[in-house]
């Protein structure tokens, strides 16, 4: 039963403990509330009985006190079994989530975008939170106390206890009909949900773009749309649960009736007394207030099934594994005939071999949508290939540990990502643990001290949101730091200098010859002037190694690689006129 639970409402091992703990406290709970009912019960006998003596009152008065003592304990266990435990559930889900995450494969995140990932991780962990605590647990404990209390009403009448229990499998079984139109509700208003959140998360990364090209009304007129879809959905789901939920009330509501008139018909015809009558009145008076709260809680449940969905797909989606020690033999990086296609069945690679030497520079390049960067990624394992084999010193990458072949690399990529934090602390991400002696060393190296010390607080100044107090040179020569901090064999430079100022770029490549000294480096470049120097060349195209050797061979061979250098050469004796 664990693991169901675990499985239906994306829990872990505790949480569906605490989900049963929560459900008998529930139960004990409406148990505890049906205490009064007897000793009312018990009273009414007595005073029909004849009266009620000294003795009596103190066991009544006594009996209200213990009555109102369990209530109390049986509400504080019901609030601990649910609520404190569900928080707890939550902080752990979230956990979860963001550690599986970090071990998915890349290509997981090619499909999904960043609002739709914090939803899971924020809105859907919200909703598992408001469902453990004011549905699951709730509905279980009401079916549990239900139960018992069918079982003992049986006990004292049986045509009384069907007049009282008929309503419940079919109330029960409207709301469990409409299940399906929940589901229907619920990712519609998901959908758009998220499409809202990709909207304003769109709008403030492009304002700039939005304002200079007089966009920013009627982008804005399609985000207020989005908007409106949001309230348009929820008044939706809220219509189409309560038709239901409503409906199944009113039916539950017909079992008080059904009491009344199955009682009174019995009453007459002499085959009931009236104290049994007055007991089931009372029964089904505390009897309906739960299950109405669980019809509720049954129509909640069914409607999160689409963010339990989304949990599972994260928490069930297959992690990148492999050995946690690193047998290779040097940091030649070899490509044996590679293949690779995207989940979508875009073929990207469909046969690469060639071999990128330690201690040399080997580049990518070639035309646009060709494999660089795709190459790039599966030497680090971002993703795994689809067929071929992948070495590192003839250690096969795709047996090893991401994290673990990791350490052999440090990346420098085009777009730096950044923190809000300080500058030392942003270079210290290269190698945790770092002294602040080491920090400052590889900051050297990369020139980051010719604009660091200029700054107010110099080392210790923040830098803003992904660095944005920072100019783009100096942004990529933090990145560069951290690659000197790592002083990983392997480097792997992603258009570093692209699209950087003279300045910057000459500053930024003076650091990189520093950096890649004695090392394994993989290079994507688009300039061709940034390759000249490049001990072998990879021209891909189309998925495949066109050309391979050094700059002078294949500018003679007169190839894709002569042509590139030939055009680039005309664009930049290019000027208006």
């Amino acid at each position: 039963m664990i693991k169901k639970l675990q499985r239906r409402f994306a829990l872990s091992d505790k949480g569906a403990k605490d989900t049963v703990k929560g459900s008998i406290a529930s139960a004990l709970q409406n148990a505890a509330f049906m205490f009064p009912v007897g000793l009312l019960y018990q009273l009414v006998k007595d005073l029909l009985d004849g009266g009620v003596d000294r003795g009596r009152v103190v066991f009544y008065v006594f009996g209200s006190i213990v009555c109102a003592g369990l209530i109390l304990l049986a509400t504080w266990f019901q609030y601990n079994g649910t609520f404190l435990a569900t928080y707890l559930e939550t902080g752990v889900r979230r956990i979860a989530l963001a550690e599986k995450l970090r071990k998915i494969p890349l290509s997981f995140f090619g499909k999904k975008d960043l609002a739709d990932l914090t939803s899971s991780i924020m809105n859907d962990c919200a909703v598992l939170e408001s469902s453990q605590s004011h549905f699951v647990a709730p509905l279980l404990g009401a079916l549990i106390s239900t139960t018992l209390i069918a079982l003992s009403a049986f006990f004292f009448d049986w045509r009384m206890a069907l007049a009282a229990l008929w309503v419940l499998p079919v109330s029960f079984a409207i709301v469990a009909f409409a299940a399906g139109v929940y589901k229907g509700l619920s990712r519609k208003a998901m959908s758009a949900r998220i499409a809202c959140e990709d909207g304003i998360q769109e709008c403030m990364e492009t304002m700039n773009d939005l304002r200079s090209n007089n966009a920013v009304e009627p982008y804005l007129e399609g985000l207020d749309e989005k908007v409106r879809a949001i309230e348009k959905r929820a008044v939706i789901s809220e219509l189409g649960t309560a038709v239901f939920v409503v409906s199944a009330s009113l039916v539950l509501k017909l079992g008080i009736a059904g009491v009344a008139l199955v009682g009174s018909a019995l009453l007459v015809n002499g085959t009931l007394d009236v104290i049994t009558f007055f007991l089931f009145l009372l029964v089904v008076s505390r009897l309906y207030d739960p299950l109405e709260g669980a019809l509720q809680n049954l129509a909640g449940i069914i409607s999160t099934n689409s963010n339990i969905e989304r949990m599972n797909e994260i928490l069930d989606h297959p992690v990148q594994g492999g050995v946690d020690a690193l047998s290779n033999q040097g940091c030649d990086i070899v490509f044996d005939h590679v293949g690779f296609s995207y989940n979508s069945g875009e073929t990207v690679l469909r046969d690469v071999s060639f071999t990128a030497k330690q201690g040399g520079v080997t580049a990518l390049v070639g035309p646009s949508g060709g494999g660089k960067t795709t190459v790039s990624r599966l030497a680090a394992r971002f993703w795994d290939i689809s067929r071929g084999k992948i070495t590192v010193g003839g250690m096969d990458v795709s047996k090893v540990d991401p994290e673990t072949l990791m350490s052999l690399y440090s990346i420098v990529f085009q777009d730096v990502t950044l923190f809000d934090n300080t500058i030392m602390e942003n270079i210290r991400i290269g190698r945790k643990g770092a002294t602040d002696e080491e920090v400052l060393e590889a900051a050297r190296l990369a020139n980051v001290n010719e604009f660091a010390e200029k700054l107010p607080e110099k080392w210790n100044s923040r830098i803003g949101e992904n660095g944005c107090e920072l100019s783009g040179g100096e942004r990529q020569r933090i990145s560069i730091a951290r690659a000197f901090l790592k002083d990983a064999p392997i480097i792997l430079l992603d258009e570093a200098t692209a699209s950087l100022d003279v300045e910057n770029e000459t500053a930024i490549q003076s650091a990189l010859s520093r950096l890649i000294k004695n090392k394994t480096v993989l290079v994507i470049a688009h300039r061709m002037r940034t390759v000249a120097g490049a001990d072998k060349i990879v021209v891909l195209s189309e998925g495949c190694v066109a050309e391979e050797g050094t700059p002078d061979e294949l500018y003679r061979k007169g190839g894709i690689y002569s042509h590139m250098v030939k055009l680039q050469t005309e664009s930049q004796n290019w000027v208006l006129g």
